[in-house]
């Protein structure tokens, strides 16, 4: 359970969805639980129009800037639901594929400019903020969605009542492991901070690096200030602390970084030299035991069959382990789109269970479709064991860089965690200038 905290303020008006879908395993995907593109040059973020500055492909054709790029199934699956809505619609679909960071770091520039008339994006604050900025359109008349449940509406919904984004999948963070390392040194998921520590030293003496660990890209450390912030202080202070409304040199989230600092000595070193792919290439040889990270892990494990995960242990009682980062991806509608009506067409399809049913026939990924008619058929033990979990968990955040201000979680938190990674010994210096510069962005 989550501990008692103030209310937010209310004149930020925000929804619960947008504060990271506080939501209970009742109104969380319940039903869930049951059961010819044109391709941009990867690493440009522009829009795929004609010259005539227009981000929109005309009438007979939507454009779509993808976050992903290449050959790797996000970006396979984006591909097939444009094609599958191409044969259905008849309306071609330029795709406009962009590296996962560039997309992220350019995005503000893109839609500020000449942007594509629908893109990739994620659900709640980081979709509420763009709202708000007028930079995305409502797209409230593309609203019901038949077999997409109240709880993503809501994750839809920006701060004045009017829904802006279409959900296409989900994820959890949890904590992976190979089944067959576990399974040949007698180890087991822990379920305690007890259970955690003896597990780690266990590790440790059979020359196992307890965690696999790398931050190179910046933001996979936000996962774990995450978890730890929702596991000490409870999943409330956790959004109210990423909403700005509370204080980040306060002595709840020093503990924080004083329990991660103790808990850096069990993960693999410099992780600022190393990706998230060469992290969890460490685990997948089993010179690392486990790694924290979302499901989309499996890009870099050769054998996904013998790929396990466990939620992140309880660290105190009172607060329990029933929060979790389970972050909403999706499409909104550019406000600089040219070709409105058809963009709305394409994403009243892309919601669709036909669309996700695409996705997950034509690319091998660990996403689970967010319309609940979407089969299940092709779905590995991995995506429903990440169905009961998800659907489980009594809170859900959507994760740092989408729970908060774009320009903090870029500027401020980035270099922040960089910086107490590489001295975890100054937690008041770290905390201090985090709180600093959040006064600046937000304003108290």
């Amino acid at each position: 359970m989550t501990q008692p905290r103030r209310p937010v303020n209310p004149s930020l008006a925000i929804p619960p969805s947008v504060r990271g879908m506080a939501l209970t395993r009742r109104g969380f995907l319940r039903s869930a639980a049951l059961g010819g593109a044109l391709v941009g040059v990867p690493g440009l973020l522009s829009a795929c129009g004609g010259d005539d500055g227009g981000g929109g492909g005309g009438g007979d054709s939507v454009t779509m800037g993808m976050n992903e790029a290449g050959d790797i199934p996000p970006a396979q699956r984006l591909r097939a639901m444009a094609e599958a809505f191409t044969q259905e619609s008849g309306i071609d679909v330029q795709l406009n594929e962009v590296e996962h960071n560039t997309f992220q770091e350019n995005i503000n520039t893109y839609l500020q400019g000449n942007p594509d008339d629908v893109f990739t994006w994620f659900a709640g604050f980081r979709m509420n903020q763009f709202a708000e900025q007028g930079l995305i359109q409502d797209i409230s008349d593309v609203w019901p969605i038949d077999g997409i449940n109240d709880a993503f509406r809501e994750a839809s919904t920006a701060s004045d009542g009017n829904q802006y984004f279409v959900p296409k999948d989900y994820y959890p963070w949890a904590v992976f492991y190979r089944r067959s390392v576990f399974e040949d040194n007698g180890w087991a998921p822990p379920t305690t901070l007890d259970e955690l520590n003896t597990l780690m030293k266990d590790m440790q003496s059979a020359d196992v690096v307890p965690f696999a660990f790398g931050d190179k890209d910046g933001w996979p450390a936000m996962g774990t200030f995450d978890i730890l912030n929702m596991r000490i202080n409870g999943f409330d202070f956790h959004m109210n602390l990423m909403a700005g409304e509370e204080a980040w040199d306060s002595a709840e989230v020093k503990q924080v970084f004083d329990t991660w600092r103790g808990l850096l000595p069990y993960h693999q070193t410099d992780p600022l030299g190393r990706t998230w792919q060469e992290a969890a290439e460490a685990m997948g040889r089993g010179d690392a035991g486990m790694y924290l990270l979302g499901t989309f892990v499996i890009d870099a494990i050769p054998n996904v069959d013998d790929l396990d995960f466990f939620t992140f242990p309880e660290l105190d009682s009172s607060i329990g382990a029933g929060a979790l980062d389970a972050p909403i991806d999706g499409f909104c509608l550019s406000a600089g789109a040219e070709n409105v009506e058809g963009a709305k067409e394409f994403l009243a399809f892309l919601g669709t269970a036909e669309a996700q049913d695409a996705a997950n026939e034509n690319a091998d990924a660990p996403m689970i479709s967010a319309n609940e008619n979407a089969s299940t058929d092709t779905y590995t033990d991995l995506q429903k064991k990440s169905v009961e979990v998800v659907s489980a968990a009594e809170n859900i955040a959507q994760f740092l860089d989408r729970d908060t201000r774009a320009d903090f979680a870029s500027t401020v938190m980035i270099p922040s965690l960089q910086s107490f990674l590489q001295n975890p010994d100054d937690i008041d210096g770290v905390t201090r200038s985090i709180q600093e510069q959040k006064v600046s962005i937000f304003g108290s």
